[in-house]
């Protein structure tokens, strides 16, 4: 029986893991006609199992239809939930540069800290003077992320 989409992105909150990397895989086959069910999971679907698996496969999609909706689930309240939305965001290279650099500024910490963190891992170097702000950010995360990203950028 071949399943939906729908039904592939219901079995990311299964409880057997086979099943959730099965319906990964076949998600990520799919491809681009997965990429709009997917960005509403993502966004929409209350499941953190179905929100993290939904921005992996949409990191390994590489979809840029992707990067606006990602950037948004930076500010999920599930750190689990940022840390995968981060990852797929660096997959989904120079288009993620300039949106991740726009929130260098933002008033949440968590979502300052992300982009730092993120940005260290693409490799551009417009990154590096945005970063060099956040060397006295009152938040350690962001410090520390911002540190270690201009580590790696400064010695490209």
């Amino acid at each position: 029986m071949v399943k939906s989409i729908n039904e592939l992105i219901n079995d990311l909150a299964n409880d057997d893991e086979f099943v959730q990397e099965e319906s990964r895989v076949l998600l990520e086959e799919k491809g681009t006609e997965a990429v709009d069910p997917l960005i509403g999971a993502l966004l929409n679907n209350r499941n953190k199992d179905i929100k993290i698996s939904s921005a992996k496969v949409l990191g390994a999609i590489r979809d840029k239809k992707a990067i606006n909706p990602l950037i948004s689930t930076l500010s999920n309240p599930n750190k689990m939930v940022r840390r995968e939305a981060s990852t797929s965001l660096i997959k989904m290279g120079d288009g993620a540069v300039e949106p991740l650099i726009d929130l260098l500024d933002n008033e949440d910490w968590r979502i300052r800290g992300a982009a730092s963190w993120a940005l260290g891992s693409m490799g551009d170097k417009r990154a590096i003077e945005p970063l060099k702000a956040l060397l006295n950010d009152e938040s350690g995360y962001v410090k520390s992320g911002a540190k270690k990203s201009l580590d790696v950028l400064e010695n490209i």
